[in-house]
């Protein structure tokens, strides 16, 4: 059993899972996964959420710790996804007197999954408050992050939002619990990046949406559905989730994914790098898209300004795994990058028009490098002119969106002075406010 201190009166009993191969049967998962819930314990009693169904017991376990032999009045679901909601029937079994409080929805989506909540429902929707004693919280729709009836619940009286599957993480948390008990930048940041690139990716406007609700309440503290809860350093998280969610890059670097038959693209894919680095552009990573998990490269693809696809013609079309990849920077809404373009073929070379015509037709807001490398089934002597135009074309594109990116790093750091003078004023006095302004207007007029 293992149930972790929040705060005096918030008690985490999630649990970790280290056993799934595949989260969600698609995603893989090396270092597990976590699930978390919560328990606020106050005049009334509250279970934030469940778990998964192979690790009911010992979830209940952990919530049984908690309780120290009270009962629970309320359970929320922030979210019907199994992996959060499946237990809820032996919360429902184990105490009977136990209201649900979720959303319209949510509801709908219990009874579609054969749960029997009737008389059990306390329906919230936007806005709305419930007392627990000391503790009141304010319930907010976070609609298609990443179900369209997920909401959020925020804790106005320590600051605590608990967010569903907002702000989380592949990775199992070990026995820790919050992100500065992790160096989350050395062992974390690829798994949130990943976690989000791949479920919530596609539903950038709607977490921009949700994005905006933050920023007007007083959060300290992240409590998510999955990963760390984040206690410090919050605006660098956000920060993370702004970018990723209105899908502009992190790094000003390179990505160069290729499909290989026999070697000779893989080769000209290593030349293309080898030759970026010598010119200057260092921040190059190269994949193989046959041997990489596609969710990795999505990720990789939200992390870089600049990706190259190199591709070997097959049966006239794209390389099937090459043209998966696409397909998943469409589905998930991948947009703002530039693309360079390497083709192969011994016959019929197609796949660059084809990759090319793709970009234009389905990824939103994409440059496509004139300069293209073509290969008669392996790279020789004639090919040097294009793979130096290749690369001469990505090093001046890296320069330009490297004064973008410093642009970009100036404004953010003027918005958020702007947001920090804004939170200062909020705080002072009405005569204090007034003060303020004199002295600004005496000093205008230079006295």
């Amino acid at each position: 059993m293992s149930v972790k201190k929040i705060s005096e009166a918030i008690l985490g009993v999630g649990v970790d899972d280290t056993t799934i191969d595949l989260f969600e049967s698609q995603y893989v998962v090396p270092n597990g996964v976590s699930y978390n819930s919560y328990v606020i314990m106050d005049d009334k009693i509250a279970i934030m959420d469940t778990v998964d169904p192979h690790k009911t017991t010992e979830w209940l376990a952990n919530v049984e710790q908690a309780l120290a032999g009270r009962l629970p009045d309320y359970l929320v679901i922030h979210h019907m996804e199994p992996d959060h909601a499946a237990s809820l029937e032996e919360v429902l079994i184990r105490y009977p007197e136990c209201k649900v409080i979720s959303n319209e929805k949510a509801f709908m989506f219990m009874r579609q999954f054969g749960f029997d909540v009737d008389g059990r429902e306390d329906t919230v929707k936007e806005g709305d408050t419930r007392c627990f004693g000391k503790h009141t919280v304010t319930f907010l729709m976070a609609q298609m992050v990443h179900w369209p009836e997920a909401m959020v619940t925020f804790d106005t009286t320590n600051g605590v939002l608990f967010s569903a599957d907002a702000f989380g993480s592949f990775g199992s948390l070990d026995g820790r619990l919050f992100d500065d008990e992790v160096n989350f930048d050395r062992d974390w940041i690829d798994n949130a990046r990943r976690y989000f690139t791949n479920i919530v990716g596609k539903y950038g406007p709607f977490v921009q949406q949700l994005l905006a609700k933050a920023k007007t309440a007083p959060i300290k503290m992240f409590c998510p559905l999955h990963g760390p809860v984040w206690r410090t350093n919050l605006g660098y998280y956000l920060d993370k989730h702004d970018k990723w969610s209105r899908y502009i890059p992190e790094e000003n670097g390179v990505m160069i994914v290729y499909a290989s038959m026999y070697g000779n693209t893989e080769s000209a894919a290593q030349a293309l790098a080898a030759q970026l680095c010598e010119k200057g552009v260092t921040n190059v990573r190269v994949y193989d898209v046959s041997k990489t998990h596609v969710s990795y490269l999505v990720a990789e693809a939200f992390k870089y300004s600049h990706i190259v696809l190199a591709s070997v013609t097959y049966n006239l079309n794209i390389y099937p795994v090459m043209e998966d990849f696409l397909h998943h920077l469409k589905v998930l809404n991948l947009s703002k990058r530039v693309f360079g373009i390497i083709e192969n073929g011994s016959w019929a070379i197609k796949s660059g028009s084809l990759m090319e015509q793709y970009i234009d037709e389905n990824l939103k807001d994409c440059k496509i490098l004139n300069a293209r490398m073509t290969i008669n089934s392996s790279a020789n002597r004639s090919n040097a002119s294009e793979l130096d135009a290749l690369s001469d074309a990505i090093v001046k594109s890296v320069a330009i969106e490297g004064r973008v990116f410093e642009q970009r790093v100036l404004d953010d750091a003027a918005f958020a002075e702007e947001e920090a003078r804004k939170a200062a004023l909020k705080k002072m006095s009405a005569k204090e406010r007034m003060a303020l302004m004199r002295a600004k207007h005496r000093q205008e007029k230079g006295e």
